[in-house]
């Protein structure tokens, strides 16, 4: 993870090509055949016979559809997208108290005639938005998955439109976001912000309570059963509901596991060393190229010179023609998010460097720090990072002995020497959650989800912000987990394989699951 910054996982992602499982990849059906229109159930099938009249009446609730007020731009395609709220308890043991607006948004199926019923999306995040997802990006799957679902985003709790969480003005998250003062502790300013505006919601925004809420979504939509598409943390996501609701899962796809076994500053430290990796591949290749390369010509020591460039702007920040200085954290920032996609990447990231190590111009460098930390030129942030905040303390507490530090900070020295030397505190406690304002009792633990339906978990050998071993743990927990493998980088696999989305498309259309060990090559 980019220290102090979001999980980002709303990928660009590219139309789907593939109908059926392309050549080389097989499959099988999973239990329960094909699928078919799904009638609605009775009540007592949506929710417990012992719940309730509050949490009945949730569940029975109808959602009044209606184009987005906020389509924008004015093309006549965007009108197809429709929102609407649903109503879902602030808390869950108390269903008949105070109740919150969870904000929706739709594309109805391209073929009604055909239609299998709804398909809920998740970007990941924590903290980004499943509206603007479909709102904006439906076009991704502009694929029989749109032929046959109704395309459902929702703001999870604290993202978005949701009871959203965002605690820091654009002053102070202009210093939050730039600053290489080692004696700034982001985690405390961040605390106490979430604290002064947010103690009452706090408790409540942890991704088991959106878990909850995606069984009410589903319902309410007049799915007897949820199909869910999850990328990297709406895999955890879609895991904490088949915890929660093994009996109602329908196909559940979770591409670029987050799976959260072990805790945060382990998972933190394992993420590093999957950049680190991505961050070596990267120079070596620039050095490698026949053309002129910033940072010489030895594949060996160009990861080295980039890193020791980087360090060095805490003390000679690069300049800019707007005036605002590249800071190391900046320069870091803006370096690591844009691996990300992987070697799809690296041209774009070249162009930045270039000019700052020959020119000390940091234009293109701080753009790309600045589309990282969500803040447009007049210095307006639109970010989610206090939303991955105050979900990630609310999933699981963090609050590391100095012993359990040191050791992770020997491991994170080791696994990754150039990514992690910046500001190694950060990178491991991200977020820190040891000032947070509340405690929640969510433990690590590994998912079984025993009784589910057959989970799809796709994993990415090189993917350099969900590490590929987090996908083989999570189908080693489910107890009806399969895995399916893309070779290749870049972050989650949906939008960078036609045979990963031909198995993805033929598991959610057809309940045709990949044989187990299928692997995938990157287009």
């Amino acid at each position: 993870m980019i220290p102090r910054y979001p999980r980002r996982a709303l990928p660009a992602l590219a139309a789907a090509l593939a109908v059926a499982l392309p050549a080389g990849c097989t499959g099988s059906v999973a239990p329960g055949g094909a699928a078919g229109t799904a009638p609605r159930a009775p009540i007592a099938e949506r929710v417990s016979d012992t719940a309730s009249p509050a949490l009945r009446a949730l569940y029975d609730q109808r959602i009044a559809w209606a184009p987005c007020s906020d389509d924008g731009n004015g093309d006549p395609e965007e009108t197809v997208v429709q929102c609407a709220v649903l109503k879902v308890p602030l808390d869950y043991a108390d269903p008949g108290g105070e109740t919150i607006d969870v904000a929706l948004a739709r594309v109805p199926a391209a073929d009604p005639a055909h239609r299998l019923g709804s398909l809920v999306l998740n970007p990941g995040g924590p903290g980004n938005s499943g509206v603007s997802q479909v709102q904006w990006g439906w076009r991704s799957f502009d694929t029989p998955l749109h032929d046959h679902f109704d395309l459902v985003g929702f703001d999870p709790r604290g993202a978005g439109r949701t009871i959203p969480v965002t605690c820091l003005d654009d002053r102070t998250r202009d210093e939050w976001t730039s600053t290489d003062d080692p004696s700034y502790h982001h985690g405390q300013v961040l605390a106490d912000a979430c604290g002064a505006k947010y103690a009452k919601v706090l408790p409540f925004v942890g991704t088991r309570n959106s878990a909850r809420d995606m069984d009410v979504l589903r319902s309410a939509l007049g799915d007897r059963k949820l199909d869910f598409l999850g990328l990297s943390y709406g895999t955890y996501l879609g895991a904490l509901y088949a915890e929660e609701f093994p009996e109602r899962t329908g196909r559940l796809v979770l591409d670029g596991a987050v799976e959260r076994s072990t805790d945060l500053l382990h998972m933190n430290g394992e993420q590093a060393a999957a950049t680190e990796t991505e961050f070596t591949a990267f120079a070596a290749d620039c050095a490698s190229a026949e053309d002129f390369c910033p940072l010489g010509t030895d594949p060996d020591t160009a990861p080295k010179r980039l890193a020791t460039f980087l360090d060095g702007l805490k003390k000679h920040p690069l300049s800019t023609s707007g005036g605002r200085p590249v800071t190391a954290t900046l320069g870091w920032n803006g370096v690591l998010n844009v691996l990300y996609d992987g070697h799809r990447s690296w041209e774009r990231l070249r162009a930045a460097i270039e000019p700052a190590i020959t020119r000390a111009d940091g234009d293109e460098l701080l753009k790309l720090a600045d589309a990282n930390t969500g803040r447009d030129e007049d210095g307006h942030f639109e970010t989610p990072a206090d939303a991955y905040a105050a979900i990630h303390c609310a999933d699981a507490p963090l609050a590391p002995t100095d012993a359990d530090l040191r050791e992770a900070l020997a491991d994170l020295s080791a696994r990754a020497p150039l990514t992690g030397s910046h500001d190694t505190r950060a990178t491991l406690l991200d977020p820190d959650c040891r000032p947070w304002p509340y405690r929640s009792t969510e433990q690590p633990h590994t998912v079984r989800a025993p009784g589910s339906a057959p989970v799809l978990v796709v994993g990415s050998t090189g993917d350099p912000v969900t590490p590929y071993p987090w996908a083989q743990r999570m189908a080693a927990g489910f107890e009806h987990g399969v895995l399916l493998t893309r070779e290749g980088d870049g972050h989650t696999a949906y939008d960078k394989s036609g045979c990963v989305r031909g198995a993805v498309t033929s598991y959610l259309v057809d309940g045709r699951l990949p044989e187990a060990g299928t692997h995938c090559a990157t287009d």
